[in-house]
Formats: structure tokens, C-alpha cells, sequence
């Protein structure tokens, strides 16, 4: 949620200078990562092998998590499509949402690693704290301004060379030194073995998975479930992916008494 927050912030200073439809850029930013399981970009390892395509949580969350909802089509395309990996967005909103997402967790991330002991602020890349600043809040401000002075003058939503190179190498630092260090890795295989055991238990249990999110997976009422089918294990997917990571932590010891020591760490039972 302080993601989300942080994200619909620097998109809507972007969306209010370049005079875009801010109320959209605001829902999409709210609504970019709701697709995302339990333990965040792991879950999409964890419960990829047991859908065709794969678990991506930017098209779950517009398809699935937010299907119930009445959004109006360019939001919903907008959370669908902000992953970089994916095809680009359709509205300049939703394209501003993409690379405030970036912005926002890139800064962020670096300070809270610095803040656990994980880094020292001295680590930060020559690149970085020569274009953008040593501070989250002077680094969030350099790259807002970079996104809005670039897209006025090429009518293009982007950032010049200069601080799309700072902000690449800002993420490929993060990549090396937080998010694939040893420790973070442990943590993501923890979710994934825990995150597939409740899959694997709910399919073979339909019946045990709420009938909304049953019908918003497969639009099949669970009664209608045979234990294992294909539509069961979509379903049982989308319940999973649906958990919060402390009631997914709960779960697996409740049901599947999941030993403790094996859960991932920090989660409070």
C-alpha cells in the first residue's frame, strides 16, 4: 500500500504538469500491483507453472483481482499493461504510471536497504548521486522534472538520456545488491514452496475456496468444481494469489501444519 500510495503520487505530479487526466492516472497507480500474490514478485514464480501463459500479476490484476469491480477500460488497460515487460500502455496516463512505478520503487528500495544495514548510502552508483541526488526526496523531484521538461518538448511520455541511464542503473543496482542477494532469494523460495503447496491443496479441495473468487477466476460456482480439473487449480490460484502474506503463512500451518522454521521471514502469525 505505501507502494501504491507513493506511485499515485509521483504519477499524478507528472499527469497534473503535462495537464493529462489525473483522476485516471490516480486509479490506475492505485490499482497497478493488486494482482500481485503473497510475497509480491515471488508469487509470480511460485504460481506461474499452473497457468497457460503464466502467473504475470499486471494482466491478473486488471482480469481477476479487479474484475468484480466496474472500472472503465482505459484503467483497466493501464494496469494491465504497466509492467515493462509487457506491450505499452494505450493512454499517455498509463504510460506515466509506468514509469512512476519505476521511479517511486527504484528511490524507495535503495532507502530501505540502507535503512536494514543491507547497504551504506555510500554505495549508491557515481551515475545516480551525480544526476539525481543522494536523498529520496531529491532523486523523486530530478527524475519527476527529467519525465515532465523531456515529454513537453517531444510530446513523448519519457525521460532524456541522461536520467534514463541514472534511473536503469539505479534498478540494475538494486537488482545486484537487494533484490537477488542471497538472503532475498532464500525468501523468495520460501514463498514459492509455500505458495504451491496451497495451491496443490486447494485444487484437490474445491470446495474450501470462496465461491466470488471461484466465479471471478473460472465463472464456475465451486460446486461445480471436480477436485484437480483444470478450472480447480485456476481457481484455487486465484484464492491463493488473493491471500495476504500473513493469512498465506496461516494457512500453510493451519492446513498443511507447514513447519515454522520453513515459512518466509518477518511475517508475523
Amino acid at each position: 500500500m505505501t507502494h501504491a500510495l507513493e506511485v499515485t503520487q509521483v504519477a499524478r505530479s507528472i499527469a497534473e504538469a503535462l495537464r493529462l487526466n489525473v483522476a485516471l492516472a490516480e486509479a490506475i497507480a492505485i490499482g497497478h500491483d493488486c494482482g500481485h500474490g503473497p510475497g509480491g514478485h515471488a508469487s509470480e514464480d511460485a504460481l506461474s507453472p499452473y497457468l497457460d501463459g503464466g502467473f504475470d500479476h499486471a494482466p491478473w490484476g486488471a482480469d481477476v483481482t479487479l474484475q468484480p469491480l466496474n472500472l472503465c477500460r482505459e484503467t483497466l488497460d493501464g494496469i494491465r499493461h504497466h509492467s515493462w515487460s509487457l506491450p505499452a500502455p494505450h493512454t499517455p496516463e498509463g504510460e506515466v504510471v509506468s514509469w512512476a512505478d519505476r521511479i517511486a520503487y527504484v528511490c524507495h528500495d535503495f532507502e530501505d536497504a540502507v535503512a536494514a544495514g543491507i547497504l551504506r548510502s555510500q554505495m549508491l552508483p557515481a551515475v545516480v548521486a551525480e544526476r539525481c541526488g543522494r536523498d529520496r526526496s531529491t532523486q523523486l523531484g530530478t527524475f519527476i522534472r527529467a519525465m515532465i521538461s523531456t515529454t513537453m518538448a517531444t510530446g513523448r511520455i519519457g525521460m532524456d538520456p541522461d536520467h534514463a541511464e541514472a534511473l536503469a542503473e539505479f534498478r540494475r543496482f538494486n537488482y545486484e545488491h537487494v533484490y537477488l542477494r542471497p538472503a532475498s532469494r532464500a525468501q523468495a523460495d520460501a514463498v514459492i514452496a509455500l505458495l504451491r503447496a496451497l495451491v496443490e491443496h486447494y485444487a484437490d479441495r474445491p470446495h474450501a475456496i470462496p465461491p466470488a473468487t471461484a466465479r471471478a477466476a473460472v465463472d464456475v460456482d465451486v460446486d461445480h468444481l471436480a477436485a484437480g480439473s483444470a478450472d480447480a487449480l485456476r481457481a484455487a490460484v486465484a484464492y491463493v494469489a488473493g491471500m495476504t502474506d500473513r493469512f498465506a503463512c496461516q494457512q500453510g500451518v493451519v492446513q498443511l501444519n507447514w513447519d515454522t522454521a520453513k515459512l518466509p521471514q518477518g511475517v508475523g502469525l
